[in-house]
């Protein structure tokens, strides 16, 4: 089949690169325009985008596709030229008119981080793991005009382990998609029998996974211990958890685990000891946190260890 690929991060890329490898033929990509990245600020392709242009295809930046603008239909003619069989979307960014929807002969389908109607929106695997869900996986639909609303045609399943990090499951869901694509592409012939059998998404059990903001990364010691466990965990990459140590600076947690130390009588926020594993911390329910890495502005992410050898912290201390 001819195939559009559309999709901007990692994630996409993961995807893209499996679509590479069967008999498909990946008539044109369509990415994010480069943005400026890194401490020089300088332009960068998106990881789609260099992974495309390794394989000489074809690479399309509109900045939309509204029908309301010359630069918008030109796009959508653009899109239409290319006589694609099928468009698949994976974390693009840009939204999709349905007149695009319409275009390739089998419509657009979406490789989404989650087990729909749970997590529709921009941040399914943060919140999946904020929130505390013992499971997620990654939903192929068929693309709708609303916000991941399209009906469902193949999942998969990934159990959430105490370990994870925002970072870990996204390689694994990463995976897991890419694996789904190549499954429903198999053949025409298997793409029109997902088609057929699709699912419409029950309106009453979703949740929405709102876009992260740098403000709610800010730690609440008045919260449970498996709660700022949970968030920390969540925001590694991005925003990363914090303290603040004053009005300017703040002290980035990386990682952390569930402590065994005693917080009773003790007030949230106190470090009660610093040891091998790493500056236990009191919370909100009388238990504890241990935070593993930790990272002072300037520098780089500690181990345990070296957060003792900086002798910055000390028990007792009240963290802000």
């Amino acid at each position: 089949m001819k195939i559009i690929f559309a999709g901007t991060p990692e994630f996409a890329a993961t995807a893209l690169a499996a679509l590479l490898k069967t008999d498909h033929e990946i008539v044109a990509v369509y990415t994010q325009p480069d943005r400026k990245a890194g401490r020089g600020q300088k332009l960068t392709a998106s990881a789609v985008k260099q992974l495309a242009l390794e394989h000489d295809i074809p690479v399309y930046q509109p900045l939309h596709f509204k029908s309301s603008t010359e630069e918008g239909l030109a796009a959508q003619a653009e899109l239409k030229a290319l006589n694609a069989d099928v468009m698949v979307v994976a974390a693009y960014g840009l939204i999709l008119p349905q007149v695009v929807l319409d275009t390739p002969k089998y419509g657009c389908l979406n490789i989404h981080g989650s087990l729909l109607p749970r997590w529709r929106g921009a941040a399914p695997i943060q919140r999946a793991i904020a929130t505390g869900d013992h499971e997620t996986g990654v939903t192929i639909m068929k693309m709708a005009a609303g916000l991941d609303t399209g009906d469902m045609m193949y999942k998969t399943l990934c159990p959430i382990t105490a370990e994870d990090t925002s970072a870990s499951l996204h390689d694994k869901l990463a995976a897991q998609g890419a694996e789904a694509i190549v499954a429903v592409l198999e053949s025409e012939e298997k793409l029109q029998q997902y088609l057929a059998a699709r699912e419409v998404q029950d309106e009453e059990l979703t949740v929405y996974a709102h876009k992260l903001s740098k403000a709610e990364a800010r730690i609440d010691w008045s919260c449970t211990a498996s709660n700022i466990d949970r968030n920390i965990r969540a925001f590694n990459p991005w925003p990363v958890a914090f303290i603040p140590l004053d009005e300017n600076n703040n002290l980035r947690v990386w990682g952390s685990v569930l402590s065994e130390k005693n917080a009773h009588c003790h007030a949230a926020g106190t470090i009660l000891a610093i040891d091998k594993q790493g500056v236990h911390v009191a919370c909100g329910d009388e238990k504890a946190v241990c935070l593993t890495s930790l990272q002072w502005p300037g520098g780089k992410p500690l181990n345990p260890v070296q957060i003792n050898q900086t002798q910055k912290l000390h028990v007792g201390q009240l963290l802000a």
